[in-house]
């Protein structure tokens, strides 16, 4: 099976030999990704759901890093769920992660209610008002909501975790006011929180949530993540999550 097309490559996931295909023209994974993966429990036998996989980084680094039983990944754009079947199966995984074509505004009409122990998702963090250029560029779409919006990620959360599973969530520290609100309007209670900051006694330009469905409220505050110790040397606590 040839797995590469034109314009793409493989990339070295640091963990268990695992690849992914990713193509620069279009968009390729970052830091936040990776770092919700470092962020997420799944426990032994539990399904994941990934909301908005991209290419499938994140199934395929919690396949690598957990005991999770099976991983899906939900992708509305076919260029890119296209590419991360490829990678699973590249990787030989298909037995462990499925890739759904999908709208995640009607996640809840594609799988099961209250079917998954534990969701995923790095969703678009701008607004429509922050810069947007082209909305028909992957890039656009992927850092924009502009095909599906925070309310949508959180209801369609809500109503495919099972009660007492598990959100997980990485987002800018500016919507934390809106992030909360609609954790909490659809049954989903922030649990744990850490704050990215790029060094320290930097301002944070990034932060991991964990909810639960109709958990009680209590909400841990974790110590920052720092992602340098200087200029192009990331901290021990990043090179662990990597792999390094």
């Amino acid at each position: 099976m040839e797995y590469l097309k034109e314009g793409e490559r493989f990339d070295d996931l640091e963990r268990n030999g695992y690849k992914i295909i990713q193509d620069p023209g279009r968009f390729c994974f970052g830091m936040d990704a990776v770092l919700l993966s470092g962020f997420v429990q799944v426990r032994k036998n539990e399904t994941v759901l990934d909301m908005g996989t991209g290419t499938g980084i994140i199934p395929i680094l919690l396949k690598g890093k957990t005991e999770g039983s099976h991983f899906t990944g939900l992708e509305i754009q076919e260029e890119s769920a296209d590419m991360a079947r490829r990678s699973v199966a590249s990787n030989g995984l298909e037995k462990d992660i499925d890739i759904v074509t999908g709208d995640i505004k009607e996640a809840s009409k594609i799988f099961p209610l209250a079917s998954f122990d534990v969701i995923t998702c790095n969703p678009p963090y701008m607004t429509e008002s922050h810069g947007l250029k082209n909305p028909n560029e992957p890039k656009a779409i992927a850092r924009h909501e502009i095909l599906c919006a925070l309310d949508d990620v959180t209801r369609e959360a809500g109503r495919l975790i099972r009660p007492g599973g598990r959100f997980y969530m990485v987002h800018r520290p500016f919507r934390l006011v809106e992030i909360f609100d609609a954790l909490t309007r659809y049954k989903l209670e922030p649990k744990r929180m850490k704050l990215v900051c790029p060094f320290v006694g930097k301002e944070p330009n990034m932060v991991l949530i964990e909810a639960v469905r109709g958990g009680r409220p209590r909400l841990k505050v974790e110590a920052p993540l720092i992602v340098y110790k200087e200029p192009g040397v990331y901290t021990d606590e990043i090179r662990d999550i990597y792999g390094y």
